[in-house]
C-alpha cells in the first residue's frame, strides 16, 4: 500500500525480468496503478488500455456485450481482456493467445487472469492458433508486439486470409498498431487492402496515444 501510495509522487518498479521473447519484463506502481512494461512501451494497464478501449468503445460496448466468442491475440498483462470482464461485464467466451509463458505468469501471479471463469489461455504462436483452430469468432482483437517491433506474419496475405475465415459474420476485427513513420502508413494501407471490399469494411482510428493507430475491419453479413 505504501509503494502503491508513493507512485503518485514517482513510479516505484517492484519487479523486474528477463525473457527470452518479451526481452525485459517490468512492473511498476504508477499513479497508484500496477502497469506491465517492456523495456520501450506499455504492454498493460497504462496507455494500451486506453488504446483498446478507444477501439472497443468504437465498436459499441453493448454490441461487444452481446457477443458469444472473442479471440485475443496476445495477452501481455491482460488489460484488454480486464476491461471486457470487469467493465462490460462480458459473459461469453474469451479465448487468449500469448507466445511468451513468462509473461502468462506475469499475468496469473499480478493480475489475477487464471481467476477469470470465462477466459482460457493458451500458449502458442499467434499464426499457429489461427491456422489450427476449428473456432469462429465475433470479435478478434490483436495486439502482438516483441517491444516496439510487430511480426511480420500479421501483415501477411495468409494470415489475413484465415482471420476473415474464422470471423464470424457481422464479426470484428480490432488491430492495435504502431506508427512511427510513412513506411508505417503505407504498410497499414496495405493491410486493409488486402481484405475484400464486398466481404469487409474497414476504418483507422489514428494517433490514438500519439503513436497508435487502430484497424477496425467488419464482415458484412452476406446472405
Amino acid at each position: 500500500m505504501l509503494k502503491k501510495l508513493l507512485s503518485y509522487i514517482i513510479p516505484i518498479n517492484i519487479y523486474k525480468q528477463k525473457s527470452s521473447i518479451s526481452k525485459t519484463l517490468e512492473l511498476t506502481w504508477n499513479n497508484g496503478k500496477l502497469v506491465l512494461d517492456s523495456e520501450n512501451t506499455n504492454y498493460s494497464y497504462g496507455s494500451l488500455e486506453r488504446v483498446l478501449r478507444t477501439g472497443l468503445k468504437s465498436i459499441g460496448f453493448a454490441k461487444i456485450k452481446n457477443m458469444q466468442n472473442i479471440l485475443v491475440l496476445g495477452v501481455a498483462g491482460g488489460s484488454v481482456i480486464r476491461t471486457l470482464t470487469d467493465e462490460l461485464h462480458f459473459e461469453g467466451a474469451i479465448s487468449g493467445v500469448d507466445i511468451d509463458p513468462e509473461i502468462i505468469k506475469i499475468a496469473n501471479d499480478y493480475f489475477k487472469l487464471n481467476e477469470i471463469p470465462n477466459l482460457e489461455i493458451t500458449i502458442d504462436d499467434a499464426s499457429e492458433f489461427v491456422r489450427k483452430t476449428t473456432k469462429s469468432y465475433d470479435l478478434i482483437i490483436i495486439d502482438i508486439f516483441e517491444d516496439l517491433i510487430m511480426p511480420d506474419f500479421v501483415f501477411g496475405k495468409a494470415f489475413i486470409d484465415r482471420l476473415g475465415i474464422i470471423l464470424k459474420d457481422k464479426g470484428f476485427i480490432l488491430f492495435n498498431t504502431m506508427i512511427l513513420n510513412e513506411a508505417n502508413k503505407r504498410r497499414n494501407l496495405k493491410y486493409i487492402s488486402e481484405f475484400e471490399a464486398s466481404l469487409f469494411t474497414a476504418r483507422k482510428i489514428t494517433k490514438v496515444e500519439q503513436h497508435n493507430e487502430l484497424i477496425i475491419i467488419e464482415k458484412l453479413y452476406l446472405v
